[in-house]
């Protein structure tokens, strides 16, 4: 099993910053690549970003390239979602996932391991 625990959430006002972290325990966090998802009210899962498990490959959905940026620290074991630029419309509760078999794989069911999730909320 891998455990993955998000943290970094929180309210912020439009146009403002977050950083998420993603601290994973339980296996060998390198050999997974590494996807961001959120889910707001309502709505399905979706995907945000993904990066595989050297860093050196990494995919955004259209939503919000050019704002926000994947990376990770295989030695802390930890992948991260900077977040610029932040709209409303970014509102949700963020989810960390690990995918052991896959490289940018955008569909939730790829992923094998989930967190419980940050709630953001971007203000007007």
């Amino acid at each position: 099993q891998l455990q993955l625990v998000e943290s970094g959430g929180g309210l912020v006002q439009a146009g403002g910053s977050l950083r998420l972290s993603c601290a994973a325990s339980g296996r060998t966090f390198s050999r997974y690549t590494m996807g961001w998802f959120r889910q707001a009210p309502g709505k399905e899962r979706e995907f945000v970003a993904t990066i595989n498990w050297s860093a050196g490959y990494t995919y955004y959905a259209d939503s919000v390239k050019g704002r926000f940026t994947v990376s990770r620290d295989n030695a802390k074991n930890t992948v991260y979602l900077q977040m610029n630029n932040l709209k409303p419309e970014d509102t949700a509760v963020y989810y960390c996932a690990a995918d052991q078999y896959g490289i940018a794989r955008q569909h939730p069911r790829d992923y094998d391991y989930w967190g419980q999730g940050t709630q953001v909320t971007v203000s007007s």
